[in-house]
């Protein structure tokens, strides 16, 4: 069963890809050697791939959430016997983007700007 255009964004977005939009987007010949693999394996996984990601998806949301109500609570680093994780949101957010990389990995497709490489990138 294909994607839905909810689980396309989502993918996309995991993946460190900017919005689609609707309409082409004309960005040169890198938009389709990268963005354009990401498309065509959106539209051709096999059944038992997709039921793969669409198992990353809510394990991705559930990670993001996380790391969104961890920083709500960065005002606190003692209360009582409890003690503040200061590098809580530092953790999870690198938790978070290593799960991003994994879906990235099992897609083939490399991460997308929004993600990097986390290292240096050079275009000549």
């Amino acid at each position: 069963m294909a994607f839905s255009e909810a689980e396309k964004t989502e993918i996309r977005r995991f993946c460190g890809y900017p919005a689609h939009g609707v309409g082409g987007l004309l960005q040169g010949w890198r938009y389709y050697q990268v963005y354009g693999l990401l498309e065509y394996r959106l539209l051709w996984l096999s059944a038992s791939e997709e039921a793969v990601v669409r198992h990353y998806l809510p394990a991705l949301s559930g990670i993001e959430r996380a790391v969104t109500e961890a920083a709500e609570n960065l005002d606190t680093d003692q209360a009582g016997v409890w003690t503040h994780n200061r590098d809580e949101v530092r953790d999870r957010t690198k938790l978070l983007d290593d799960w991003r990389r994994r879906l990235c990995g099992f897609m083939g497709v490399p991460p997308g700007p929004a993600l990097g490489s986390g290292g240096v990138v050079l275009v000549v």
